[in-house]
């Protein structure tokens, strides 16, 4: 009875141990994070937007004001350098797209 008491341990303490990697990444908050793949500038939600990367190429665009970049825009996330208007893609921190909005 000893033994099998002892193995349960042996065999718990292993499990335990192979799991721990596991938990601590489900824990984490940039865990098995991915880099987003950098939006296609020829998509045609792109073209839709009018996305650039480089906002001095909108510079004649009518909707385009000096200093509305990606990087201070309401939808961009900094972390990930996503937007909520391109999801599952990056877009350049310096570029523009016409729905650019203020931070609150």
């Amino acid at each position: 009875m000893a033994n099998k008491s002892r193995r349960d341990f042996m065999r718990n303490s292993v499990l335990g141990l192979a799991a721990f990697p596991l938990g601590v990444g489900i824990l984490s908050k940039t865990a098995f994070a991915q880099e987003l793949p950098r939006v296609d500038t020829s998509s045609s939600t792109a073209q839709a937007l009018n996305y650039v990367e480089d906002a001095s190429e909108a510079s004649d665009h009518p909707a385009y004001e000096e200093g509305e970049l990606c990087s201070n825009c309401m939808f961009f996330n900094a972390q990930t350098e996503g937007c909520q208007l391109f999801p599952g893609n990056s877009v350049a921190p310096g570029g523009w797209c016409q729905s650019w909005t203020a931070k609150a």
